[in-house]
């Protein structure tokens, strides 16, 4: 299989995540966003909404959009699970990763912040401030949510990882590049430490990828 993916994208940042978990090997080609590859005619015929990732299965299906990739990976690899065994377990869980993937991560996609500064003509404080409000507003709430709930536990459900630690994950880096002061969120700081303690999490950061800029890796 192979995997379109970009250093920076959260939601490739997810993909690598589940492929590390699950211990699947991916080709990688990467679309660099900030050059406009993901506009280009070759990759548009891959995923006509030019974003980042896709997978071409070795089927040759193309799968967009990460949340639906990492859950044709938990079917397709089922081990170790990324869903937990009961319909309420998992409604709780996708409801956890829907919150970051669906309300968070949109508004500080790379598309929106360049039509602010684009379009809108807003200046970079302005943009930077705007990413960090809304970060702030769905990271509030998902602290609050999780440190009131007995279901958190080491992770974002009970003590193994699941889909919404694969999302918290590259919200908290995405959130970082803003220097928004994290350490309100103990919970989710104390989440953050126990994931990345595991090689799939640490492996899968931006900085530690190929196509990072040297200035960027480690």
């Amino acid at each position: 299989m192979k995997l379109y993916d970009y250093f920076r994208s959260s939601a490739a940042y997810r993909v690598r995540i589940a492929l590390n978990l699950k211990g699947v090997a991916a080709e990688r080609e990467f679309v660099h966003l900030r050059d406009g590859a993901q506009r280009a005619a070759g990759y548009l015929a891959v995923n006509p909404q030019g974003l980042v990732p896709a997978l071409a299965t070795d089927d040759g299906a193309v799968l967009t959009q990460s949340l639906a990739i990492i859950e044709w990976l938990d079917e397709t690899h089922p081990l170790p699970p990324l869903l937990p065994g009961s319909a309420a377990e998992r409604a709780r869980v996708r409801s956890l990763a829907l919150s970051i993937a669906c309300d968070i991560h949109p508004l500080n996609n790379l598309r929106v912040l360049n039509y602010l500064t684009g379009t809108l003509r807003a200046d970079d404080a302005a943009r930077d401030a705007w990413y960090a409000h809304w970060c702030d507003v769905g990271l509030r709430a998902l602290e609050t949510r999780l440190a009131r709930d007995p279901a958190t536990g080491s992770f974002c459900h009970g003590d193994a990882p699941t889909l919404a630690d694969v999302c918290l994950i590259p919200q908290l880096a995405n959130a970082r590049r803003v220097t928004l002061d994290l350490a309100q969120y103990p919970t989710l700081l104390a989440i953050e430490a126990a994931c990345l303690a595991l090689p799939a999490f640490a492996d899968a950061a931006p900085a530690r990828q190929p196509d990072a800029p040297a200035r960027d890796r480690v």
